[in-house]
Parts: C-alpha cells; structure tokens; sequence
C-alpha cells in the first residue's frame, strides 16, 4: 500500500531514470550470443532485466558483476546448453518470447514459464512463425499461452508479414533467422521499435532494413562489444507527463534514450501543449540520447489514432493521466494490444480514472476521456502492473487528498526507486 499526497507546488529539478529496459534485454541476449567477453553499462536493475540475466546463466553463460559494469563472456550459438531446469520469465513478456526466437535454432529442449499475468499472455504470436522455421513449440493446453516447451533445431528462413505490429514478435523472428539457412524477413504493418536491428548490427550482424520491412541472411555469427545503455524513455514518460500537466513545473531528465520508433510520448505531450526540449543531443551504440527539458503547461486534449500505437504502447497509462488532467476531450483509438499487457490496461485505466472523478467512456480499441483540471481523492488499484502503479502515482499528485495504491511494489519490476524520485521533485 502506498499513499501519494497532492502536491502544493510546481515539480522542480533534474533526475536520472534506470537504464532503458528493452535495450537492456538485447544487450544480455547479444553479448550472450556473441563471441567474446562484453561488458554492459547501466543496466536496469529491475526484474524484467533481472530475468533475461538468469535465464541465460541457466543456459550456461558466465555472467558476472565488476563494479558498475555486468561482464559476460559469450561463447557464441554453440555456447548455450540445455537448461537443468524450467527458466522461470517473471511477469517478462520480453524474455519470453525474445528467449524463444533464441531457442528455435538451439539442439535442446528448453522449458519456459512465467508468473500468473504472463501465463495469460498471447505466445502464438511467437509460436506461429518460428514453428514455420521448423521449431517445436508445445504450450499450455494448446492454447498459445505459458508454459511453453521448445525444442530447437535445424531451422529455414521465412518470409512473414506481422498482423500487428510486434517488436518482440519481430525480435524474436530475427533472432531466430540469425541462427537459420537462408533469407529471413520481417514485415510490419507499422514501424515498431528497432532496437534489435540497431544492436544486431553493433555486434555485427549484416541485415537490410527497408522502410517497415528487415531482412537478414544466416546462419550469422556475433561479435563481443561493450554496451552503455541509455535511460529509459517509457520510465522518464511518468516524470514527463507529471511536469507537463503541473504548470509551472520544470524538470530535467539526463541521458534518456529517443529513438523515434518509441518517441510517440514526446509527440503527443507536445501536441497537448506541453514544452519539451531536447538538449545535448548525441548517439550511444547507434542509439540516438538527450537530456529532456519539460516546462508545465496548461495541456488541451487530443486525438491518438492508430498511427500512435507502436511508437507509445507503454505510455499509454500516464498519458491516460495527462488526458485527464487536459482541458477537453481526449480520444485513443487503435490501442487494442492494450487489453493483452501486463493487465487489460483499457479496462484498468478506464475503472480506476472514473475512481478519481473523470469521465472515460471504454472503447474496444480505447478509450474517450474527458479532462479536468483537478482529480478527486480515492484508493486506487494497480492490478499488479507496474505502469498502471506509477500511472496512478502521477494522478495522485493531482488529487484532491491524494491517492492510495494497493499495490506499489510491482513498480520494481522496471523501476526500482521509482517512488522516492517521485518524492525528490516534489520537495525541491
């Protein structure tokens, strides 16, 4: 349980957020795969990374701390060895099915589950194309869903067109042809997140990306390289979306990372209203990172169509928080992956906003919500998802009494910390 209080006064200061989580799951996957030693800097210590991490010392990788970098000593493909017992993905939906993608073309059988909110999760999506590969895939019941049983082999590039856009879907594809003969490629229907081409190709992987379409011929093998993760955006969204909808707020968040595949939170806020600035532009391993400055505006409701889905999917929650705060109508449409998250965060966002005195009409696609000024004080649930958790913290700054969250502790699993930083820009 957690009480957020309202707060009296502008957000002021600077702050850094962990390590960008999808990145950091590539970076253990690829210097895991790759020949050589690698070290990895700033990766986020919360549990979804946490779990990538253990899932391949399972398999046999040397993993280790030194100091503020985590080593790893791949040994390519090859290196990798049947696991002793079931690899357990936490609430991961990431090292779930990027995992898979790197088990199709494994000579073992590999056994993968996860906690209760990810055996719900949809894995035909994953089990579906890499079966077209010529792996294995046995799930629960048959129905797509954790645990899942996979037994690697020989596998033969496909080419497959996504009927939703998917990073993970098109991660795990690749990672997949990476080991297969042949041509592999990937299309979507719109551009998702690009940080598995990005990193692919640092350790050295040759692959052509044409517009929302990539390509790749294997088998291909990796090289080490040292990594440095940037800040994450999806983590920086809930400070960001707090000091817009304050006027008078300004914040500062240090070495973010803003790809333009997942900016769509930068975009939408500014077309609400809100001032954010890039500052010291610069790229990292390929990946482009700024310092953010956010200036609190009064913020005016807006239309986020389907075009916005990919590029936001995580956002979703705290900009359901900024939509209320608006002055106006704003419509989300085009977000039905929404339902198939961590928790139905349609339902969930819609349930808990009405909670707080707003107005949200729940849509199949999502949501129509109507802002004002001030929130009113309730207790709030979290429904265990750590983005609805900070979501609803963001909101209680706004309350009228605050708010009280059943469960705050889900936000360790990508933001460790998160509360405290909460407090910090409160109290400057």
């Amino acid at each position: 349980m957690k009480r957020i209080e309202e707060t009296k006064r502008p957000l002021r200061g600077e702050l850094t957020v962990p390590g960008d989580k999808s990145i950091g799951h590539r970076a253990v996957i690829f210097t895991s795969i790759a020949r050589g030693r690698s070290r990895i800097w700033n990766l986020s210590g919360g549990e979804d990374n946490l779990r990538t991490v253990q899932a391949f010392k399972d398999l046999g990788v040397k993993i280790w701390r030194d100091g503020e970098a985590l080593c790893v000593e791949g040994r390519g493909w090859d290196g990798l060895s049947a696991p002793a017992k079931v690899i357990d993905c936490g609430n991961s939906g990431t090292t779930m099915r990027l995992l898979s993608g790197v088990l199709a073309g494994r000579p073992f059988v590999a056994r993968l589950d996860g906690d209760a909110s990810l055996r719900l999760r949809p894995m035909q999506r994953v089990i579906e194309p890499l079966g077209r590969m010529g792996a294995q895939i046995l799930s629960r019941n048959g129905k797509g869903l954790a645990p899942l049983e996979i037994r690697g082999g020989s596998l033969q590039g496909i080419h497959y067109t996504l009927p939703i856009a998917s990073a993970q879907v098109k991660s795990a594809i690749l990672l997949a042809g990476l080991q297969a003969g042949g041509v592999t490629s990937v299309e979507e229907p719109q551009q998702s997140r690009d940080h598995t081409e990005i990193m692919a190709q640092a350790f050295g992987a040759r692959l052509k990306v044409d517009g929302r379409s990539v390509a790749l011929e294997g088998p291909q093998c990796l090289v080490a390289r040292d990594v440095r993760v940037p800040g994450d955006l999806s983590s920086a969204a809930f400070f960001m979306a707090a000091a817009a909808a304050i006027p008078g707020s300004e914040l500062v968040i240090r070495e973010v990372g803003c790809n333009p595949t997942r900016s769509g939170i930068i975009d939408i806020l500014r077309r609400m209203g809100a001032a954010i600035e890039l500052i010291h532009s610069r790229d990292e391993a390929r990946e482009p990172v700024a310092d953010l400055r956010i200036s609190g505006r009064e913020l005016s409701g807006v239309d986020i169509g389907p075009e916005m889905a990919a590029r936001t999917i995580d956002e979703y929650p705290v900009l359901c928080v900024a939509a209320a705060l608006a002055q106006g109508v704003t419509t989300i449409s085009g977000a039905k992956e929404l339902r198939y998250k961590e928790s139905d965060r349609i339902a969930a966002m819609t349930s808990e906003l009405r909670k707080l005195g707003v107005r949200v009409e729940e849509r199949e696609d999502g949501m129509k919500i109507e802002g004002r000024s001030r929130l009113q004080g309730a207790g709030v649930r979290s429904y265990g998802d750590h983005r609805i958790a900070m979501a609803l913290a963001v909101a209680g700054l706004c309350a009228e009494g605050g708010v009280e969250i059943d469960d705050s502790a889900c936000a360790d699993i990508s933001f460790p910390g998160f509360f405290d930083l909460l407090e910090g820009i409160r109290a400057s």
